[in-house]
């Protein structure tokens, strides 16, 4: 082990040669007998302590490979409304969810997966998907996505396949407007767009509380539409691309959901206020394509304006507590913007 950037005391407990040539065995398909590394961060804080790991490992007949393998440690923790998410994503590779993937849309796979109960913590040792990401992603990469979570989709849902039955972690079909309703009361921005001190136009608060008195009706009324598996964190950071294809990491929200709930979340995390027009036309069309290919969908009634109104329901406060907590002028218009984009949107329909 080369430790000149960094100390034991550092380094997560899982962190050992003996289970990296465990993993490395598994990935590389031969017996490791040794193994140096370093180890980056990549991510640490409630979602885990993700680190690259790279060095030379040694096979039994002598033949040194250079490898790069991701460790994931994560520790205990709860998410409000789902306190099994912190060990979901063990759960699931533990599970055969792995088997309804396809070459066009996959997770990364998993060499090796332990659960350290003294310790309160998941280990997983995964691939190192170099590719694409974050920003660096197109529209047209962001567009291929959304059409192949439709196959995806509905792909699942048309077959129903047995490595389905097994599966009991997923978060429930009720998580997404259990959320919301805790995410939609919180005091501050409940209180702010009510309040004659708000500077959001009264139409575009009467649109966020129109929605929240509709969104109890709204979630049920989608029990009309097929159920489908969701990602639920199926935004560009989570979004790989290589060779036309597409790989999505951490799966520790998934469960079953409605259709649009993870488009929705593509097109409004994180985004740029000039692009979401764009995105609402592009990516939810490539998503029904998608999802068209195995699930007859032509006559379900007003899907433009659900789709619309999960849109206002998922993004609507965010952009309401952005304004109201805005450090600058331009900070506050471009939440308004936003907000009339989101409410000039109600009228776009797909063929």
């Amino acid at each position: 082990m080369n430790l000149s950037a960094q100390k034991m005391s550092d380094l997560p407990k899982a962190l050992t040669e003996d289970n990296l040539k465990k993993a490395l065995s598994k990935m590389l398909g031969t017996q490791i007998i040794r193994a140096d590394f370093e180890s980056k961060q990549l991510q640490g804080g409630t979602v885990g302590d993700v680190r690259l790991v790279t060095g030379t490992a040694e096979t039994a007949g002598g033949e040194k490979l250079p490898y790069e393998i991701i460790l994931k440690v994560q520790k205990k923790w709860e998410r409000q409304g789902d306190p099994d998410s912190w060990r979901r994503e063990y759960d699931l590779y533990k599970s055969d969810l792995g088997a309804l993937f396809t070459d066009s849309l996959r997770w990364p796979e998993c060499y090796r997966a332990e659960m350290n109960g003294e310790e309160n913590e998941t280990q997983l040792w995964i691939e190192y998907i170099d590719a694409i990401s974050g920003m660096d992603l197109t529209i047209e990469m962001r567009e291929q996505a959304a059409a192949e979570l439709g196959r995806f989709q509905g792909r699942i849902y048309k077959n129903n396949p047995p490595a389905l039955q097994d599966i009991s972690c997923f978060t429930p079909i009720s998580w997404a407007g259990h959320y919301y309703t805790i995410y939609s009361r919180q005091e501050p921005q409940y209180n702010y767009i009510r309040s004659d001190d708000c500077e959001i136009p009264r139409y575009l608060c009467q649109m966020l509380m129109d929605m929240e008195r509709e969104a109890e009706k709204i979630y049920a009324n989608a029990g009309n539409m097929p159920f489908v598996l969701c990602h639920r964190d199926f935004w560009y950071s989570n979004i790989f691309y290589s060779d036309g294809k597409i790989i999505l990491l951490d799966w520790d929200c998934t469960g079953w959901g409605y259709m649009f709930e993870d488009i929705i979340q593509l097109i409004t995390d994180e985004t740029d206020v000039k692009y979401l027009e764009e995105y609402y036309r592009k990516f939810i069309p490539a998503y029904i394509k998608g999802i068209s290919e195995y699930i007859d969908i032509s006559q379900l009634k007003d899907l433009h304006l659900y789709a619309w109104k999960l849109l206002v329901i998922k993004f609507g406060y965010t952009l309401a507590y952005r304004h109201m907590n805005a450090k600058s002028l331009d900070e506050k218009k471009s939440s308004i913007t936003a907000l009339q984009k989101m409410y000039e949107m109600r009228d776009v329909q797909w063929n």
